[in-house]
């Protein structure tokens, strides 16, 4: 039985977020071998034999294979790919190189979905400093999931951190999502906007939270194998992604090892606890 709110967006119980959070530790620990893996030779194919072995391996079914055609375990955007893009074995990463890594798993019919990016080597100060910008601004949307506020507070905070670090670009046509017993249900989440509108937030909700930010332009389009989205500059562009949950006491991020305690004390880290 999946209980939705008056907006039709589906409100977990106690027991459901802890089968979430099961599957957003195995995007966690996923994501942390392929950090911990990659290196400067690998190409994108690589780490996603590394990601589907992983997820294989701890009873999970990865949850990008296949949908809607998508034919791999984990998106790989390198360098001036935003995202969505398809992991080949035609070219190895290079020192300097960037990749974003977007990963996500089903485990007892529950999603997780998570993203990280990745320097490879010694990396342009400029490209380090647009990642941690990027990271940032992801933390500063997680934060606004407090019971009571307003959905299109997510992407306020991440706009409003974005615009105070420099002139990057968001792009305006991608973003988060709710997640659950689908990878993406409602509502849609933007990157950007003014504060207190949109649905409340009530305990049980659990949405993506996902911010790409481009070097330059927050002008994308999409290659021609209808996935890759890349930045029209041929700018790079960085990727962060984390999959959370609303409780009363907090963000309680499903897809950080911790559960985001390191970030938000008190709300619970192990494998759900405080999650009502």
């Amino acid at each position: 039985m999946f209980k939705k709110n008056r907006h039709g967006i589906q409100i977990k119980s106690a027991e459901q977020l802890e089968k979430m959070r099961a599957a957003g530790l195995v995007v966690a620990r996923t994501l942390e071998l392929l950090r911990t893996s990659v290196r400067a030779g690998m190409t994108p194919l690589d780490l996603d034999a590394i990601a589907e072995e992983a997820i294989r391996g701890e009873g999970a079914i990865p949850s990008f294979k296949g949908y809607q055609g998508f034919p791999a375990t984990i998106c790989a955007s390198v360098n001036d790919e935003v995202v969505h893009g398809i992991p080949t074995g035609n070219r190895a990463l290079r020192e300097g190189d960037i990749i974003a890594i977007d990963c996500g798993a089903i485990l007892d019919g529950w999603h997780g979905d998570s993203a990280i990016t990745v320097g490879i080597g010694e990396v342009d100060p400029a490209l380090t400093e647009l990642m941690r910008v990027t990271e940032e601004a992801m933390w500063r949307g997680i934060g606004a999931l407090r019971v009571g506020g307003h959905l299109s507070d997510i992407g306020h905070q991440v706009e409003q951190y974005v615009r105070s670090q420099g002139r990057y670009g968001i792009p305006q046509e991608y973003g988060g999502h709710g997640i659950g017993t689908e990878m993406h249900m409602d509502p849609w989440v933007a990157n950007h906007g003014r504060p207190g509108r949109g649905p409340r937030f009530e305990a049980g909700m659990c949405l993506a939270i996902e911010p790409m930010v481009n070097l330059g332009t927050d002008r994308t389009k999409v290659l021609a194998d209808e996935w890759t989205v890349v930045t029209v500059d041929g700018r790079a562009s960085a990727h962060f992604e984390h999959s959370v949950a609303v409780t009363e006491n907090g963000p309680l991020v499903l897809t950080a090892l911790d559960g985001g305690a390191s970030r938000f004390p008190g709300v619970g880290a192990g494998q759900g606890e405080s999650v009502s």
